[in-house]
Parts: structure tokens; sequence; C-alpha cells
């Protein structure tokens, strides 16, 4: 059975989509363990050399941090917090209980 053209497209956009999320959280871990060992470096730095190492790891983690919001901007760039549909679902549920306390007061 041969499935339609606009829905084997459709198909390929959701892996995808389901492939850059994925290698997100993945890159989002990653990025998690590191600052905490990173954190941890900085908290046990000793020696002559605690200046350079506390200013190596501070870099590393600002430009790690900033990389992971541009791969966080790329992959979330379609989806709003607040968009149409769920406007239209408060309003429906507000406007729904506004009913229902209406109805109990009578």
């Amino acid at each position: 059975m041969k499935l339609p053209e606009d829905k084997e497209q459709r198909i390929l956009q959701a892996k995808k989509k389901l492939r850059r999320l994925k290698l997100f959280y993945i890159h989002l871990a990653g990025y998690i363990v590191l600052v905490a060992l990173l954190s941890y470096n900085l908290y046990i730095v000793e020696g002559p050399y605690k200046d350079n190492i506390i200013s190596l790891n501070l870099s590393i983690i600002v430009a790690w941090t900033v990389i992971i919001i541009i791969h966080g901007f790329k992959v979330f760039k379609d989806r709003t917090l607040f968009n149409k549909n769920w406007e239209d679902k408060k309003l429906r549920k507000f406007t729904q209980e506004e009913e229902t306390e209406k109805k109990m007061w009578e």
C-alpha cells in the first residue's frame, strides 16, 4: 500500500523534528553533567595555575551555555509558549467555569 506524497512528507518532517528534539535533550544532559563537573573543579582547584584553570573552566561554561541556547532556539523556534490553540483552550475553560459557578448559585 502506497502512502500519498503529502502524508509521506509529513511523516518525514515529523521524524526530522523528533530527531532534532532527541539530539537537543542529549546535548542538554551532557551540558548539565559538564557544568556539574566543572563547577566541582572550580571548588577543588589549588596551586600556582589556579587562575588559569578557573578562567578556562568559566570560558567553557559560558561558551557551551551560549551554544545550547542557540541550539534550543533552533529546535523550539516553531513552538510558542502562548499560541492561539492554548489561548482558545483557556478561554473555553474559563467560560465553562463561570457557567458552572452561575448554575451552582442559582
